[in-house]
This record gives structure tokens, sequence and C-alpha cells, in this order.
């Protein structure tokens, strides 16, 4: 069964969450309100990723990602995804010169250019950089 892009969406979102290993509270708090506020608050699969007891892989995300945007992404599926992941970034109130880099990085990809795989690529190598910046920033 094909999931909603709903979920799919919250999937990439945990997912996007994971990449450095570990979800932050603030990204937790948002995540859970986010999928309260979608109506996915309940929803048996997103419960079991919320738990955290299991980390989502960057090859899990990848897949969701994949699956999310299909063979030929919209711009309106790609402002969603942007979308959702700007609001994650922001969660936490402290945008890192990053993850501003990140954004501007993500707004600047051209679907109707660039072959699918590599849109893919540049995405998650995009929060998963981020993320290890944030990571190392914030340890400093």
């Amino acid at each position: 069964m094909m999931e909603t892009k709903t979920k799919l969406l919250l999937k990439i979102l945990i997912g996007t969450a994971w990449l450095d290993g570990i979800i932050y509270p603030q990204e937790r708090i948002y995540l859970r309100e986010t999928a309260s506020k979608w109506g996915l608050g309940e929803d048996a699969d997103l419960k079991n990723l919320l738990s955290e007891l299991k980390p989502v892989s960057p090859d899990e995300c990848y897949g969701w990602l994949e699956e999310y945007l299909g063979d030929n992404p919209t711009q309106n599926d790609y402002d969603n995804l942007l979308g959702a992941i700007s609001a994650l970034v922001y969660s936490d109130g402290d945008v890192q010169l990053q993850e501003a880099r990140l954004l501007t990085k993500l707004q600047g990809f051209d679907l109707v250019a660039e072959p699918q795989r590599s849109i893919f690529d540049k995405i998650l190598m995009s929060i998963r950089n981020l993320y290890r910046q944030t990571l190392t920033s914030k340890s400093e």
C-alpha cells in the first residue's frame, strides 16, 4: 500500500533528525507536535519511529525521500519538503550559519535540470553535513 505524502514527509523528518545519530530534545518535541498536528500521532509506524528505540539509518531516510519525490517530483512536493526540513532546522530556535547555508543550498536545486538521483544525494548530503557541523559547533 502506498503511504500518504504527509506520512512519508514526517518519516523523512524523523530520518533527518537521526542523521547525526541522536534526536535532540527540541527535535523530539517538534516531531511529536508535528505528528499530532498532521493527525498522525496514533499511526503505529510513526509511533514506533518516534519511540527512538531503533535509530533510522541514512539509507532508510534516502528510501523515504525517493518514494516521496517519486519519478517526477513536482515543485509542490519539493516546496513541502523544503518547508518541513526548514521547520525542523528552526525548531531549536538557534539557527547556525551552517543551517542557513543548507537552506539556501536546498532552495537552489533545479528539479528540471538535474537528474533525480543527483537531487536525492545532494539533499541528504546537505542535511547530513548540516547536522555534523551543528553538532561540532555546539560541542565547542
